[in-house]
């Protein structure tokens, strides 16, 4: 049971004030005790140690050091002592018996040692050897001649003397008083059990009834006795025991079918999210890779000199090739954030320079829907990731600029918290959220006013992404709006310190990187049109692109050629062999690590970890063109930087 029982609360009432009084007396008669054996241990310490100093007075005033010497030999027979030594007025040792512990009077005189020598059971008493006439009758009190004249000081006595036997006998009147109190208690609980055995025992049974229906077991109880001052109680529980089963038995039964119910729709629920999770991978794979082509060849055909029909007609199918490149990178985001597959790094970010980076993205959007972007000029630091952090407020910006007909979208950061925070805010003067739906715009694909899925207002994951990619940081995000009043989200980061620029963290900005003209491009892709859709891409660009379908084509471009400047290759090859392998392959025929990027239609998250150990850049497909030419740029500037001659 939780509680003690009713004999064990019976025993309880009865030894508590038996042991106060025995616990009373003991501590009683053992500290009196231990107080008259210590005073005793005491008295004699200094006796022997005093009697020392007045034998040896006469021996330090001669200069007789045998005399000394057998009058210590003579204390080292007595019981107890350890050690006693005769030192000088000027501390020089005259004569010793016994195992010394010290190096001389002054360490043995230091009160530091006799307290150290005391937590080792042993007292140490230092008695001047004076001189002058004591009474034999009184050998503490001096003689009532030399009362008003100092004594001469002749020297030091040091006695060491062990309280081992002190402490055992303190320790056998410990043990005796605590038997008699034992011996008490004993007998103390023996009248107590018996006095309440015949109280407890009816009470004990029901009891014993009442917790085993607790436990489940609802069998009538056979202790039921008729000449029991407790049987009618007794009889009440067993029926109520029985009725208990029978309920017991039915409610199993429901719960049994309900269970049955439900396991099965589980295992349908499991089935059909296990089919849909995989007909959506498929399918977003197999998407991306004509997606891919597709915006290769469009790419392509906006260099190409074309007339104003023509081009408006190019101009329309690029926007749409763009849309659907953000719903595939919508859905990436959110994989990867499913997948926890999101790189996070922290460090010190310039707000200034994320500002001139937006500014320079957001302005021509903002300028062809006639609107004002304000971003004003920031000196704070905040400790966040600077990539993710531009992604977030990018999401924001947009949906601030597509929501909002005229008027300002502005780009804000002050310090808040006393300065241990800076907020950044990005408002606009839009047609505003409503209260009941600033909750739910949140999830995933949800969208204000947007019944008829019209894309070009988004796909509804944007605010989702954002809120997701905070809690990632550890960042919160609020939201202030009202209907017709426009529209604030702020992300709250924690400050940082300012520090030199080649330490933070800044995001790339791809239009401050070289060129890519001359670059050796080796691409390896089996899809037919995204091979020679890429190819005429870069080809457009000035690179000089060797084109392999197969893994053996690009081993033999590899062993007929210089090794490439760029390896471009698919993750899927159709082959035994994925681009992982090939990509491997061409590094160690090169003998170098040849920078190398992964195209693949995959959001898996063993894909992405797997190209992060290799140190390769990993672009999902659709791959943009804007990207793939970042990636040449940096390529090219990292091998610049390589090729430079050591200063």
């Amino acid at each position: 049971m939780m509680f003690p029982g009713i004999r064990t609360r019976m025993l309880a009432a009865a030894l508590v004030p038996v042991t106060l009084v025995v616990l009373a007396l003991v501590a009683v008669f053992w500290t009196s005790r231990v107080s008259d054996l210590d005073e005793s241990h005491g008295l004699r310490t200094r006796l022997m140690a005093r009697q020392v100093a007045l034998a040896s007075e006469y021996g330090i005033f001669s200069g007789n050091v045998s005399a000394l010497q057998a009058v210590l030999a003579g204390l080292q027979r007595e019981r107890d002592v350890r050690s006693v030594a005769v030192f000088g007025v000027d501390g020089r040792m005259l004569a010793s018996s016994g195992v010394l512990h010290y190096s001389g009077f002054k360490e043995a005189s230091n009160p530091a040692y006799a307290q150290y020598q005391r937590s080792g059971n042993v007292d140490v008493v230092v008695e001047e050897v004076t001189s002058g006439n004591v009474s034999i009758d009184d050998l503490f009190s001096p003689s009532p001649g030399a009362q008003g004249t100092a004594p001469e000081i002749f020297g030091y006595v040091v006695l060491e003397v062990s309280r081992a036997r002190l402490v055992a006998r303190e320790s056998e009147l410990l043990m005796l008083a605590l038997g008699i109190g034992l011996a008490g208690l004993v007998l103390g609980g023996i009248l107590a059990t018996r006095m309440g055995e015949g109280v407890v025992r009816p009470v004990l049974r029901v009891s014993r009834m009442i917790e085993r229906i607790g436990e489940g077991d609802l069998t009538p109880s056979s202790e039921s006795r008729p000449n029991d001052p407790l049987y009618d109680l007794q009889t009440r529980l067993n029926q109520m025991a029985q009725r208990l089963a029978w309920g017991r038995e039915e409610m199993e039964f429901r719960v049994e079918s309900a269970t049955r119910e439900l396991r099965l729709k589980k295992e349908e629920a499991e089935t059909a999210t296990l089919a849909k999770s995989r007909f959506l991978a498929a399918a977003s794979h197999d998407l991306r890779q004509p997606t891919h082509a597709l915006g290769m060849f469009v790419a392509r055909l906006g260099q190409l000199p074309l007339d104003a029909p023509t081009r408006q007609l190019v101009a329309s199918l690029e926007a749409s090739v763009q849309s659907m490149q953000d719903l595939l990178d919508g859905l990436l985001d959110v994989s990867r954030l499913d997948a926890g597959a999101v790189q996070v790094k922290i460090g010190p970010v310039n707000m200034g320079e994320l500002f001139h980076s937006l500014r320079k993205a957001l302005q021509p959007l903002a300028e062809s829907k006639g609107l004002r972007l304000r971003i004003r000029p920031s000196p704070y630091w905040a400790m966040t990731d600077p990539v993710l952090l531009q992604r977030m407020v990018m999401n924001l910006a947009n949906n601030a600029i597509r929501y909002t007909e005229r008027g300002t979208v502005l780009i804000t950061c002050r310090r808040v918290e006393g300065g241990r925070a800076v907020r950044l805010d990005v408002a606009d003067s839009g047609i505003g959220i409503s209260p009941t739906h600033q909750e739910d715009i949140f999830r995933e694909f949800y969208q204000v006013g947007n019944s008829g899925r019209d894309r070009a207002q988004g796909l509804g994951l944007g605010l989702n992404i954002v809120e997701r990619t905070a809690q990632l940081l550890g960042h919160s995000i609020t939201l202030r709006s009202a209907l017709g009043c426009g529209t604030r989200f702020s992300i709250h980061l924690p400050v940082a310190q300012a520090v030199d620029a080649s330490a933070a963290l800044v995001s790339v900005d791809p239009q401050g990187l070289g060129g890519v003209e001359g670059m050796r491009v080796l691409v390896i892709e089996d899809d037919g049109f995204a091979l020679e859709a890429i190819r005429d891409l870069l080809s457009s660009w000035g690179c000089v692109v060797n084109a392999a379908a197969t893994v053996a084509q690009a081993l033999d471009f590899v062993n007929a050629y210089a090794a490439p400047d760029v390896v471009l290759s698919d993750f899927r090859l159709g082959e035994a062999r994925n681009g992982l392998d090939v990509i491997a392959m061409v590094r160690a025929h090169a003998r170098r690590d040849i920078p190398a990027c992964l195209m693949s239609g995959d959001t898996d998250a063993g894909l992405i970890q797997a190209a992060r150990d290799a140190g390769l850049t990993l672009l999902h497909k659709p791959v943009r063109p804007a990207k793939l030419r970042s990636f040449l740029r940096r390529s090219a500037m990292a091998a610049e930087v390589e090729d430079l001659p050591e200063a």
